[in-house]
């Protein structure tokens, strides 16, 4: 699902933080350290993964090619164009080129190879809540799939938008890396449904208020928020989820079939996660969504 960091407020955010002089442009705080040994990754597993994080929402072919991975979609925002990269494992134009160490370091750390930060609008401020055998399966799918020629074309974004320098400052304010330890005296199914929605589903990337520096406003998890330009991603806490007659079944069935209670259907960027996403989830997984959402931490 298209989901990013709406670029007006991630730009006035970085150019207060830049004229305060709070930090280098390329700092970005303390790396977290991952243990990956002793770990073998399943693609199948990944395939699975990659359809909960939205990875192929976002990178799947833009042609007829079918590919799940070979990019091209273009993300319309107030500081231009984002373009999605072809992440199949071409050696030129993909990530073939990539050791594990460096696909784990995008998703946990928000960096490059080459250690430059990416752009936010990739959601890794919540895949390095991955845990460490999700992101093993994950790798293990990209690299299965067939490597497609053809480099996505590079951001067309305007002039001050382009300051990847600034990403670090913003990562050192807003940036909370690693795993998501279990919250003790919840259940099992709770914590799954806290894992997905906080980690790779990212669903507060577009259901919670961001600030003017463009950090979740956590203060007001879950209340709504910008899904791109011209679209909000609604209120979905748990007092107005109850309010509006939803049940923890109705979310379950909504994920899965797109459809809501009233009969209408979701629109916008939601229909694509439901489309390329949630409806290939397990009934488990969407049922553990369902019970976070209608037990929901208090905001920080």
């Amino acid at each position: 699902m298209p989901r990013f960091l709406p670029a007006r407020r991630l730009a006035l955010g970085a150019l207060a933080v830049l004229a305060g002089g709070i930090v280098a442009a390329q700092e970005s705080g303390e790396a977290v350290s991952r243990d990956y040994s002793g770990l073998s990754g399943d693609a199948n597993r990944g395939f699975y993964v990659a359809r909960v994080a939205g990875c192929v929402t976002c990178h799947r072919a833009t042609d007829e090619s079918g590919s799940l991975f070979s990019g091209g979609l273009q993300i319309e925002s107030r500081a231009g164009t984002y373009v999605v990269p072809n992440i199949t494992p071409h050696p030129e134009d993909g990530i073939g080129s990539w050791t594990f160490e460096d696909f784990a370091r995008s998703l946990t750390e928000g960096l490059d190879p080459e250690g430059r930060h990416y752009f936010p609008v990739y959601p890794y401020p919540f895949y390095t809540h991955m845990t460490t055998q999700d992101i093993m399966d994950l790798w293990e799918a990209v690299k299965s799939v067939p490597p497609v020629a053809g480099r996505a074309p590079g951001h067309r974004l305007r002039l001050f938008y382009r300051m990847r320098g600034a990403v670090g400052a913003w990562k050192n304010r807003f940036f909370d890396r690693g795993e998501l330890a279990p919250v003790e005296g919840k259940s099992e199914q709770w914590n799954r449904g806290r894992y997905l929605s906080e980690g790779p589903a990212h669903c507060g990337a577009c259901h919670t208020p961001r600030g003017a520096m463009g950090g979740r406003d956590l203060s007001r998890r879950y209340q709504g928020g910008v899904e791109k330009v011209g679209s909000n991603g609604p209120d979905i806490t748990t007092a107005t989820l109850e309010a509006n007659g939803w049940t923890e079944g109705d979310v379950a069935w909504s994920l899965r079939s797109g459809i809501m209670p009233d009969g209408d259907a979701f629109g916008s960027s939601m229909s694509e996660l439901v489309q390329h996403g949630t409806r290939y989830m397990s009934n488990a997984d969407l049922a553990a969504i369902a019970n976070y959402f209608f037990d929901q931490p208090p905001p920080e």
